[in-house]
C-alpha cells in the first residue's frame, strides 16, 4: 500500500512516531508512553530547520542585440522569491513570497505546550512529516473528556495541528473529539463558534502561534456544548428507518440524488450510492459501532453511524487520504457535519425536516 510518510535518508527512519498504536503500515518509530514534546520532536523526525534561500534561474545561449554575440550561462536572482530549505539534508521544500514567514517544527510543539501552561498537560500521541518534510502533523490530547449518557460513552478531546514548509497553506489547529469505543472522529461546528484556528505564514505567525492557545482556550467551551449536545441526542429516540433516512441525507452526494430522495424516487439513484448507504446502515446496526446501550437506538448512536462509517468502513488508497478526508477538510469531515447538522435539525423537527 502506498504512503507518503517521509523517509530521512540521512537517519534511515522514517518521520513518524505514535503511542503504542501500530503507526502507518508498520513504518515509523512506536513508543510505549507518551512523551513530551522534545522527545516527540525526535520520534517523530521533526528536528530539523528549516530556512529561506534565495532563489536563482539559469539562462543560457543569451543573445546580446548590441553585437549579436552568445553571451553563455548566466545566473539570475529572481527576486521577491526563496526556496524553503530544511538545513539537515538541504531538500527543497517549496518556493515561497518575501512576506512568507517559517514558523520551525518546534514551534509548532511549543504551541501545543503553551495550551495548557507546560507540558504536563498535554500528551503527544503521533505526529510525522509528509513528502520531503514539507508537510507535519501533529495530535495531542488534552486532560479530561466528553461523557455521554451514564458516563461510560467517553470521547477523548484532541488539537490537531498540521503546517507546511512550501508555501501550500495556512498553519491549522482543530479541537477534534474522538469517541473511544469505535475511534470516531466526531467532526462537529458549531453555529455560533469555530473549532479550528487558521494563521497566515507571515512576518506575525510566530506571534499569533505563540498567542493561539488563548483562542484555542476556546474549546472547553466548544467541548462543553458538544457534551450537553450528545447527552440530550442520547435521550432522543430514532428508529431504524429514520437512522437510513439521515444516513442518506447526509452522505448525498449532489443536488440531483438530493431532489429524488427528497421525491421518494428510489429507482432514479445510482447503484453506487445505494451500496454505499447499505454499508453505513450494515455499520449503524453493528455492536461495534454503538456498543453502549446508551447510544443504541439514539440520535447520538445515528451521528456516529456516518461518521464511523468513514472511519471504520469506508476504503481509502492510503493513510495520507484518510487522514485528508477525516481531519484535514475532506469528504469523511464534511458529510460528518452534514450527520452532525441533520441530527441538529432532527431534534428539533423530526421527520420534516427532510422535506
Amino acid at each position: 500500500m502506498a504512503h507518503n510518510l517521509n523517509f530521512n535518508q540521512r537517519t534511515g527512519r522514517y518521520s513518524f512516531f505514535s503511542v503504542q498504536e501500530k503507526a502507518w503500515h508498520g513504518l515509523g518509530q512506536i513508543v510505549k508512553d507518551y512523551p513530551t514534546s522534545a522527545q516527540a520532536i525526535k520520534h517523530a523526525g521533526l528536528d530539523y530547520e528549516v530556512v529561506k534561500s534565495p532563489l536563482y534561474t539559469k539562462t543560457s545561449n543569451i543573445i546580446d542585440p548590441t553585437d549579436n554575440l552568445e553571451i553563455g550561462d548566466n545566473e539570475v536572482n529572481v527576486p521577491n522569491y526563496f526556496a524553503t530549505i530544511r538545513t539537515d539534508n538541504n531538500a527543497v521544500l517549496g518556493v515561497v513570497g518575501k512576506d512568507y514567514h517559517i514558523v520551525q517544527n518546534r514551534e509548532a510543539f511549543s504551541f501545543f505546550d503553551s495550551i495548557v501552561g507546560g507540558t504536563d498537560g498535554i500528551l503527544y500521541e503521533t505526529a510525522g512529516a509528509l513528502g520531503n518534510g514539507e508537510r507535519i502533523f501533529i495530535t495531542a490530547k488534552l486532560p479530561d473528556y466528553i461523557r455521554v449518557g451514564n458516563g461510560d460513552d467517553v470521547t477523548e478531546k484532541y488539537i490537531f495541528l498540521t503546517t507546511s514548509h512550501d508555501g501550500s497553506g495556512s498553519i491549522t489547529a482543530a479541537f477534534t473529539p474522538v469517541r473511544i469505543v469505535c475511534q470516531n472522529t466526531l467532526n462537529a461546528s458549531l453555529r455560533n463558534m469555530s473549532n479550528v484556528v487558521r494563521i497566515r505564514h507571515t512576518s506575525g505567525a510566530k506571534q499569533r502561534l505563540e498567542n493561539a492557545h488563548k483562542v484555542m482556550g476556546l474549546a472547553n467551551e466548544f467541548s462543553n456544548q458538544l457534551e450537553d449536545i450528545f447527552n440530550n441526542w442520547a435521550k432522543v429516540k430514532v428508529h431504524d428507518h429514520e437512522v437510513k433516512k439521515m444516513i442518506q441525507f447526509a452522505l448525498c452526494p449532489n443536488k440531483e440524488t438530493l431532489q429524488h430522495l427528497k421525491a421518494g424516487n428510489e429507482d432514479e439513484i445510482s447503484t453506487v450510492f445505494k451500496n454505499t448507504v447499505e454499508d453505513a446502515f450494515a455499520y449503524a446496526m453493528t455492536s461495534d459501532s454503538q456498543q453502549m446501550n446508551t447510544t443504541k437506538g439514539t440520535l447520538f448512536g445515528a451521528y456516529n453511524a456516518v461518521t464511523g462509517y468513514y472511519q471504520n468502513v469506508r476504503s481509502y488508497k492510503d493513510s495520507e487520504a484518510k487522514l485528508q478526508s477525516i481531519i484535514m477538510g475532506g469528504t469523511a469531515q464534511l458529510k460528518s457535519q452534514k450527520a452532525f447538522e441533520i441530527c441538529t435539525n432532527f431534534q428539533k423537527m423530526g421527520m420534516n425536516c427532510f422535506n
